[in-house]
């Protein structure tokens, strides 16, 4: 990403529709982005091993490795936004408990992905100024988006990073799933499940019991609230 751009940089584009790529392509350069296009898993790994990506849009959909394995295999170190047909839910979810950090849904706007594109890189760049966040042993640091627990850096995905920092800059204030998806991923409409999914996820790597949490906290019949450690 150049310094000055913030919500624009290198992208990976995956996909095996040549179609669907030079389209996606073609918007994504017009909003200011530098594109690289792989039609294969093999390849996507390939390109991403030997220069990583800013972010990539990633179809579940390819021949050969497809693309909940490619999730995988990156873990989380690179933003990724996924492409679905409306009848892959459970690739979907699979590939949010992976790591990636949202999804469009096929037939998609190319202007929306853009948007989605532009809104992940932005929240995923450094920001001068952001805030640091304690909770006991767990601290936040907004500038460097990272975050420790008892000293040791936690491996979150740019979502989930958000996702804490929102919790972190609120406890005790209880948030429905639609209020979460609008504050942290911007959206004013889209599947709740991903929110259960990136809470799932997050517990796991805040709390000590995650079967029983004690900061990321369910409120039956509302959502979830972030509790502080107790002192």
């Amino acid at each position: 990403m150049q310094p000055g751009q913030v919500g624009t940089g290198r992208v990976l584009v995956v996909d095996d529709d040549v179609t669907v790529s030079d389209v996606v392509r073609r918007y994504l350069e017009r909003a200011g982005h530098d594109v690289v296009l792989a039609a294969t898993g093999e390849d996507a790994l390939r390109l991403a091993g030997a220069q990583p990506p800013d972010l990539v849009v990633l179809d579940l959909m390819l021949p050969g490795i497809d693309g909940v394995e490619v999730c995988r295999r990156l873990r989380g170190a690179i933003p990724v936004i996924m492409l679905t047909a409306l009848g892959e839910e459970e690739n979907r979810i699979a590939g949010l408990r992976l790591g990636a950090d949202d999804y469009v849904t096929k037939p998609f706007s190319p202007r929306e992905l853009a948007l989605r594109v532009r809104s992940v890189l932005r929240r995923s760049a450094p920001r001068a100024g952001a805030r640091e966040l304690a909770d006991g042993d767990l601290r936040l640091d907004g500038a460097a988006r990272a975050a420790t627990l008892a000293g040791v850096e936690l491996a979150l995905t740019g979502r989930e990073f958000d996702l804490l920092e929102f919790f972190m800059s609120h406890p005790g204030e209880a948030f429905t799933r639609a209020q979460l998806l609008a504050s942290v991923w911007g959206w004013d409409f889209g599947d709740q499940s991903t929110v259960t999914v990136h809470v799932r996820r997050l517990r796991e790597k805040v709390e000590r019991v995650p079967a029983k949490p004690s900061r990321i906290c369910t409120v039956w019949g509302v959502g979830y609230r972030y509790d502080r450690a107790a002192s």
